[in-house]
């Protein structure tokens, strides 16, 4: 066994090497990705809310059905390696944009912790934090829920 082998996956491998159950468990569980989003036409700034996508499970900060939710949302996003440098409201605390950045995983990360709590505790996820879109009268009433403190550009090291 060489020293190399000794390293993490995703120290070792780039993103678009990694096998399918790799990249999966690169996904912290922080639920900031099923938030719906909405970008300011005029400057392109991307607006998060705190309102989640139908699909969201925010107790468990999943996705209720992750396998199968393209046929309940049409326009989720599948993240993949060559998609992820366009997904700039990714925030930074993402593993798959830390990681596409040169940065490493952070230490609350599961994967660095050995504990999927890990992420909660650093306060890092949605959980609790969020209502369903579902909750809504109407899709444009998530703007009375715009969450300017989950802005993309905190990355989960204060």
């Amino acid at each position: 066994m060489g020293a190399m082998s000794s390293e993490p996956f995703w120290r070792r491998k780039t993103l678009a090497a990694m096998t399918v159950a790799e990249w999966e468990s690169l996904c912290d569980g922080c639920g900031l990705c099923c938030l719906v989003r909405f970008e300011d036409e005029e400057t392109d700034e991307v607006i998060p809310t705190r309102v989640h996508c139908k699909m969201f499970d925010p107790d468990a900060c999943r996705c209720s059905d992750y396998a199968n939710r393209r046929q309940h949302v049409p326009d989720c996003i599948k993240l993949t390696p060559h998609n992820i440098e366009a997904l700039e409201w990714m925030p930074k605390s993402c593993a798959y944009r830390r990681l596409h950045e040169g940065r490493d995983l952070a230490e609350w990360h599961p994967l660095i912790s050995g504990d999927p709590e890990s992420v909660h505790r650093a306060g890092i996820s949605v959980r609790g934090q969020t209502v369903s879109e579902t909750a809504l009268a109407d899709p444009e009433d998530a703007l009375d829920f715009a969450a300017w403190d989950l802005v993309i550009e905190r990355d989960g090291e204060e």
